[in-house]
């Protein structure tokens, strides 16, 4: 099977949640004998020298990249609010993209393309022109939720007026152009119900973010590493609003109840202002060179989020570590994890407090919770298991 993969950012090197989910795709793809073809949009903040991958990696995915310029330009941004259509998307739209693919759609047939993102569906008329493959979106999120939750929570009116007006475009987009696919893979059962239940009549499968069952393996909280740790990019709004939520009106309370306790961060793009503001005890690491190292060199893993949609890819990779994770309710969405057998729940800067209380007073209960974590995702995200759904999926679109 021919699949080309069409994607908003470069899979490799995976390096934060959506390449890691794409990476996740082309490596499954190819360990089943599918011949993979990978397209992948250059920008900025995610830029990939062509040099700087693995020569054997190119060879297999054929992989290309069109650079495209996602900077801010607000006459662009205007004319889309004046002319009720989404900025989000329309940024993405680039002759230069448009060029390569109908080059790669003319020079040889496909089964599939796949369109990692929303981002690349106003491509979709495009691949119809020049090919007769089945077209899938890959919703790695409901987009338009993202945005309407941070407008929810924004502190700023103007800021808050102009999200939910962003939001509201993105929402018309997202479900009208849901329709115009052939299926639908979502990371989510959550994703999947709410495609649903909104009038889309597609196939729709549930397709979640896979890894390698043999790295599947219980890592103990090292003995000289009590402390919590985060993890993630702050170039995503959902990381940096949880984060600066944690710190401002959560951090205090743990600090004066357990003033010996660190909690270490670490991420791309890390913002200067949290190092201005020197919470006590905090470490700010910014990007580091190995994140899986650097999960199993901690303690504990905090994921305070408070808007976002998907699935967090970081929380399946502790807990595939055997790591414990405390998270909020949005934070755990689309994990079929159970409180306080697999993972920990915390909404409240009171029952995050508790959590701490937990691991400084009943500390066998953290290493209970990462074990199940193991056989969690050794039973739901297994790339072996996930392999054989996403491939009957391919074949019962060409039916």
């Amino acid at each position: 099977m021919k699949v080309l993969q069409l994607c908003n950012k470069s899979p490799y090197p995976p390096r934060e949640g959506g390449p890691i989910a794409m990476h996740a795709v082309t490596q499954m793809l190819l360990e089943n004998d599918c011949k993979v073809k990978i397209l992948a949009v250059n920008t900025e903040k995610y830029f990939v020298n062509e040099k700087d991958v693995p020569e054997d990696y190119r060879i297999s995915t054929s992989i290309e990249w069109v650079f495209v310029d996602l900077r801010l330009k607000l006459w662009d941004a205007l004319k889309c609010l004046l002319t009720n259509t989404s900025y989000h998307i329309q940024r993405f739209i680039s002759e230069d993209v448009e060029r390569k693919l109908k080059e790669i759609l003319t020079q040889e047939k496909y089964d599939i393309v796949q369109i990692e993102s929303l981002f690349l569906t106003p491509y979709i008329s495009l691949i119809r022109e020049f090919s007769k493959a089945k077209i899938i979106l890959r919703a790695h999120n409901v987009e338009h939720t993202i945005w309407e939750r941070t407008a929810a929570h924004s502190k700023n009116i103007f800021k808050k007026i102009y999200l939910k007006i962003l939001s509201k475009q993105l929402k018309s987009y997202e479900l009208q152009v849901a329709n115009r696919v052939d299926g639908i893979e979502t990371l989510s059962n959550v994703d999947r119900a709410y495609f649903l239940s909104h009038g889309v009549n597609v196939p729709i499968t549930n397709i979640p973010f896979g890894v390698d069952a043999n790295r599947i393996q219980f890592n103990p909280i090292p003995d000289d590493a009590r402390n919590i740790f985060f993890i993630g990019s702050m170039n995503w709004m959902p990381n940096k609003e949880g984060l600066e939520w944690f710190l401002d009106e959560i951090w205090d309370h743990i600090h004066d109840a357990y003033p010996q306790l660190k909690f270490r961060i670490a991420g791309r793009y890390m913002p200067a202002k949290l190092k201005e503001k020197a919470y006590p005890n905090v470490e700010i690491i910014g990007e580091v060179p190995d994140a899986e190292q650097f999960m199993k060199d901690n303690g504990i893993l905090i994921v305070p989020l408070l808007s976002g949609s998907g699935v967090r890819i970081k929380i399946i990779e502790a807990m595939m570590l055997g790591k414990a994770v405390i998270t909020t309710s949005i934070g755990l969405e689309g994990i079929d994890a159970i409180d306080h057998h697999c993972v920990m729940i915390a909404n409240t800067p009171e029952e995050f407090l508790a959590c701490m209380e937990e691991y400084f007073f009943n500390p066998e209960k953290f290493t209970y919770i990462g074990k199940n974590a193991t056989e969690f995702i050794r039973l739901h995200h297994n790339n072996q298991l996930i392999a054989d759904k996403l491939l009957s999926f391919f074949k019962r679109l060409q039916e």
